[in-house]
């Protein structure tokens, strides 16, 4: 589906062209007449810059990534858009009036979940990022390429989007994995795994160190030496229960996850042999597959990946009241959702990509559907299907501005399972802090992502 909005002969050339070749496992670069509509008919990142027909999604200026006056990294983040109304509301009794906005998952809590609403606020394209990532980004239209067997990244330089202007579902989903979020960061966040009836929960809080290869803004060659995509370091400080449990995950670009788990009972640290695709996340309650963080992760060969082409879609956007650190889990996560006034919607244009599992191959999930932001490739939304072809479970982020990158992130997300009635928020930052300049100035120790770092950890 062509965007009527997008007239520009350039612009609209390029999209042809990879809506044409959608299906096949190109390996090309983008030729360099379509390269040049970045930063003029298309934003630098490769989202069409112009507003869509009826101006609900306004024009892309370059996005609002200035703070606040007087706001620095690592107080709490206020909500430049606090005095904004919003335009309607979507729930069960208008859902079919603005479905050919929704996604079918977004559909069935709408019609499935009592109360369940959508306020949907104006439209404000905020992503931006630093021009070393648009310089990068540029290089890699004409350069970057996907391996020969259609689904590995063989070429990229990092710190920058690989495929701005993408021939299939394979390219646009790296340009979710390597979007730039800066060089590294720590958190510490909150797990909530919902309980149907009286609603009270335990959370789950967690400490994470982030280390991210791809970030670097200096344009280094993607694979490096090692090939990793990121690697993580996660230690449980509550409930009491967990505390001082383990894990580290290094995720690969071309090669299945490695992991290895530490339990203070143990005193011991094993390797997870199976620490990848639809093998559920330890601790999880059997609500999160491993290849569902954050939203997806993990590599790409299990499925077909058919990008779809455009369309608007309303979408968690902006949601700098929803993810206030000041603000209390148990005031914000009810039995069946989120507090519904706190999240802010907005109509975007995103990327529509469907994966199929591959003949051949296994995968407790036959069919996604996936949702990335035309203006930072973040995966908004996803649909997740089961084998009758039924939405099983429901994804959405919620995207904010980290002022001090500049990027557009998520930390939080949700993933309701409709089949056993329960939901999971994980990487919620309320009650948390996080440390996205950790990894630009200093604040990660490399060496701490080995697994006899690990135990060294462990044995304190």
């Amino acid at each position: 589906m062509i965007p009527t909005s997008m007239r520009h002969p350039v612009a609209q050339a390029a999209l042809l062209a990879l809506l044409a070749l959608a299906g096949g496992p190109a390996t090309h670069a983008a030729t360099d007449a379509q390269a040049q509509a970045l930063g003029k008919d298309l934003t630098p990142l490769g989202g069409e810059k112009a507003a869509n027909k009826d101006g609900s999604i306004p024009a892309w200026t370059g996005g609002d990534t200035k703070a606040p006056p007087g706001w620095k990294p690592g107080q709490a983040r206020p909500d430049p858009y606090a005095s904004d109304k919003p335009l309607f509301t979507i729930d069960a009794s208008n859902a079919d009036k603005y479905k050919d906005k929704l996604s079918d998952g977004q559909l069935a809590l709408l019609k499935g979940k009592k109360d369940y609403r959508m306020e949907v606020y104006p439209t404000r394209r905020t992503c931006g990022y630093p021009e070393a990532v648009y310089t990068n980004t540029r290089k890699n239209a004409t350069t970057a390429k996907l391996a020969a067997n259609g689904y590995d990244l063989e070429k990229a330089v990092s710190g920058g989007i690989p495929f701005p202007i993408p021939a299939n579902g394979a390219e646009a989903m790296w340009n979710y994995k390597l979007r730039w979020l800066g060089e590294g960061r720590i958190e510490r966040y909150s797990t909530v795994f919902s309980q149907p009836g009286d609603g009270k929960f335990v959370p789950l809080v967690q400490d994470q160190w982030t280390v991210t290869p791809g970030g670097d803004l200096g344009g280094k060659p993607i694979p490096d030496g090692e090939g990793a995509e990121y690697k993580l370091l996660n230690e449980v400080v509550a409930p009491a229960a967990r505390t001082g449990e383990l894990i580290l995950v290094h995720y690969f670009l071309a090669k299945d996850n490695d992991a290895w788990l530490y339990f203070p009972g143990q005193r011991r640290v094993r390797r997870a042999p199976t620490f990848s695709y639809d093998n559920p996340v330890p601790g999880y309650e059997n609500l999160l597959a491993v290849d569902q963080y954050p939203m997806f992760g993990g590599r790409l060969d299990r499925y077909d990946w058919k990008l779809v082409g455009k369309q608007e879609l309303v979408v968690p956007y902006n949601t700098f009241r929803f993810n206030d650190q000041g603000k209390k889990l148990a005031d914000i996560f009810g039995p069946e959702y989120p507090k519904r006034d706190l999240i802010r919607y907005e109509a975007h244009r995103v990327w529509k990509i469907e994966a199929t599992v591959k003949a051949g191959q296994r995968h407790q999930f036959p069919k996604r559907t996936i949702y990335l932001d035309e203006d930072s490739w973040m995966m908004v939304a996803a649909d997740i299907y089961d084998a009758q072809g039924k939405v099983w479970r429901v994804q959405e982020s919620y995207p904010y501005v980290a002022w001090e990158l500049p990027a557009c992130v998520y930390q939080g997300y949700t993933v309701y399972d409709l089949n056993v009635g329960r939901y999971m928020a994980d990487n919620m930052p309320q009650e948390g802090k996080t440390d996205w300049l950790a990894g630009r100035e200093g604040r990660i120790d490399a060496n701490k992502f080995n697994p006899d770092e690990l135990r060294r950890a462990g044995a304190r």
